[in-house]
This record gives structure tokens, sequence and C-alpha cells, in this order.
């Protein structure tokens, strides 16, 4: 599933474990959310999504529909079950087969988690919010998984040189844990400076003891042929799909 159209986590999760993210191409949407794009409140022909929903589980044999849910950049927490989709929330997690944890993205990060015995699955939407307010550690928490059989895979998240935030998100992350400040780099505009999402996650990710952390390689900003980015595109652009589930 490596290419342009669908990411293949690199990471060892046990071979029940299915986990994949989207790129923006491959579906039927049209310009400026041009093509596979699956998010339902940027403006898109609701017709589309439904399409490139529907092309979406037959390429990657989807067991069941998955749980869309609507994210609101909070550190809710949902099990993965019928009665939860289109709930607010921002991260999903299973204990039982064919339930399809999904959340999308455009620069926020998407992290899928499992257990090394392939018992647990979650999926996290992750912007500079949910990171700084505990969405990792919430997810952490309903799993109640012992840290060294967890496995974590950073997805497509806009990249450290060019995620500018105020000296206030800075500083926010900091009160919380000054660790924190080793994230940031100074801009080159005054009074701004360039976060690393993927950074920031690991250090979350560590606190809780997990070590075992894959992934982070790509800037959604940068890609612009291969990914969405609502910093790079604004309002009108399309949402990649983040998927984890275990058979």
């Amino acid at each position: 599933m490596n290419g342009i159209n669908i990411i293949t986590p690199d990471w060892p999760a046990p071979t029940h474990i299915h986990a994949y993210s989207t790129c923006r191409n491959g579906g039927v949407s049209e310009a400026p959310y041009h093509s596979f794009n699956f998010g339902e409140h940027v403006g898109d022909d609701q017709a589309n999504i439904e399409a490139n929903r529907s092309l979406l589980k037959k390429r990657l044999n989807l067991p069941t529909e998955p749980i869309w849910l609507k994210q609101v950049h909070s550190t809710i927490v949902l099990p993965a079950i019928p009665a939860n989709r289109g709930q607010e929330a921002d991260a999903l997690f299973s204990q039982q087969p064919n339930q399809v944890c999904v959340v999308t993205t455009a620069d926020c990060l998407p992290l899928l988690l499992c257990d090394r015995n392939g018992t647990q699955v979650a999926a996290i939407h992750a912007g500079w919010r949910g990171l700084a307010n505990g969405i990792i550690e919430n997810t952490l928490q309903k799993m109640n998984l012992p840290a060294n059989q967890i496995l974590a895979w950073l997805g497509p998240a806009i990249g450290p040189r060019v995620y500018e935030l105020g000296d206030e998100v800075r500083q926010y992350f900091i009160d919380k844990d000054a660790e924190a400040s080793r994230s940031f780099v100074p801009s080159k505009n005054a009074g701004r400076w360039l976060g690393n999402l993927y950074s920031l996650a690991t250090l979350r990710l560590e606190k809780q003891n997990i070590s075992a952390i894959y992934g982070g390689e790509y800037c959604t900003y940068s890609a612009s042929e291969q990914f969405f980015s609502y910093r790079r595109d604004g309002i009108k652009t399309g949402r990649m799909a983040s998927l984890i589930w275990m058979t």
C-alpha cells in the first residue's frame, strides 16, 4: 500500500493490526479539495465525500464503516463503536476486532497506537491544543496497558521548519512541562516560534514511559502534491484519513 495514495506505517505491529494514512490523491473531489478528501466541514460536496469513503472502504478492504468523528480539538476519547459515529471527540480506541478507528487531519498530527500483542488500537487527532491539554495521556489512560507494550506511529503532520506559532502557544506548553521548550526554535519573525509537533508528541509519549515510537518524517505543508495543508491552503482544503483496526 505504500505509494502516492496510501501510506503504510513502518512499525513492528502484529500482522492482524491494520494501519494506514491516506494522501490527497486517488479520490473524486474537485479543486480545491482534489481529490481524496474526507473532511465534511470544509465545503466539499457531500456526495464526493461519500464516494471517497466508499473508495477507501474498497481499497483497504475495511471490515466495517469507520467511526468518523466531529473533531473539535478536545481531549475527549471515545470507544470506537457505531453509536459514537459523528460525536464530538478527538480520539478513538477499541478492544474489539473489526472496529475501525479513524481521525482526519491536514497539518495536525495523526497518532496511531497499538500494543505488541495486538489486543487494542487507538487513533488520535493531535493539534497543538490537544497535545498541550492531554489527548495522548487521556487515550493511554483509556487503553490501560503497560507502557512497554505500546507502539506509537506519528503520521503526516506539518513539519518543524514551517510550523510558526506565537509566543503564547510556546508558553502554554512550557507552563505544563518545561521540557517542551526544546520543541521550539525562534522564527525569523520577531516574537514567533517554529514548533515541532513530532517532538512535542514524542515528549508526551516518553513522559508516559513509551519508547517504541515510529514515523514523524513527513511535512504536510511542504509536500503539496501529496498532502492537504490548512496552513498552506486555508479553509478550502481537504482532510486526509488515518485509520487503524484489528482483525
